[in-house]
């Protein structure tokens, strides 16, 4: 049985720290005296403001410098979906929307980021981001074409002393639920370039994980968006899942 212990580190806002024991491995065999959290609803789109049960909630980022932070609209709800089918985590149906400069943010063990375009980000949104990693949160930023040669000065102003660098092959975010021997997995053929995952450490711990030439979040979109094959699909939701997996294990 594979049991995942996890703990929400450094999510102080929340006012608790939470420890879960799972079974990630099947949904068919619920670990035994397992926890619910009560989380209250926090989706401000949606004027959500009952209690929901559920693990966890992720969000959305809504960055400014003009890029469509709203790209790919049913990518989250189904890499949840799935997640949810394929572990006994009970994950909110649908993302929020979080903006870098909000102390909602901290609400969030795994908060994603895509789009085409320009992002820019101002001195305090950098500066609530590094806080909000380093206090245990996890950025994946997921590069739908057009955003790296915005994106790579924005990470320095987050992080000004620490490098983006390749993660290696045998890193765990590549193990943790399915294994991805060789790496990221290509999704997208964009210049025909090969697939990079990069990121940014404290010490050991992944803080910050960049999908490059890959696009992972088309691979999640509802299957007549972009035809992908069921294969390529299934690809990048379980790549998508062990992002998931490594964020509240980390």
């Amino acid at each position: 049985m594979n049991i995942i212990r996890y703990t929400f580190r450094g999510f102080v806002s929340l006012g608790f720290m939470i420890s879960l024991s799972m079974n990630v491995a099947s949904a068919q065999n619920p670990v035994k005296n397992e926890k619910t959290i009560q989380i209250p609803g926090n989706n401000p789109a949606s004027g959500t403001t009952q209690q929901e049960l559920y693990h966890f909630r992720v969000g959305k980022l809504k960055y400014g410098g003009g890029g469509d932070w709203y790209a790919n609209p049913t990518s989250l709800p189904n890499l949840i979906e799935f997640i949810n089918g394929h572990s006994n985590l009970k994950i909110a149906p649908q993302e929020d929307v979080v903006e870098p400069g909000s102390a909602q943010l901290f609400q969030y063990p795994y908060v994603y980021m895509t789009g085409h375009g320009n992002v820019k980000f101002t001195e305090s949104e950098a500066k609530n981001l590094r806080m909000y990693m380093l206090s245990g949160g996890f950025l994946h930023i997921d590069d739908n074409y057009g955003m790296d040669k915005y994106i790579r000065d924005e990470i320095k102003k987050i992080f000004p002393d620490k490098p983006l660098v390749e993660i290696p092959f045998n890193h765990p975010v590549y193990h943790q639920q399915f294994e991805f021997s060789g790496g990221l997995p290509k999704i997208h053929e964009h210049d025909g370039k090969a697939a990079q995952g990069f990121g940014v450490f404290d010490k050991d711990r992944l803080l910050l994980f960049y999908s490059f030439e890959t696009d992972l979040g088309d691979g999640w979109e509802d299957a007549s968006v972009h035809r992908d094959p069921p294969e390529v699909r299934e690809k990048a939701l379980k790549m998508g899942m062990n992002l998931v997996i490594y964020s509240i294990n980390n």
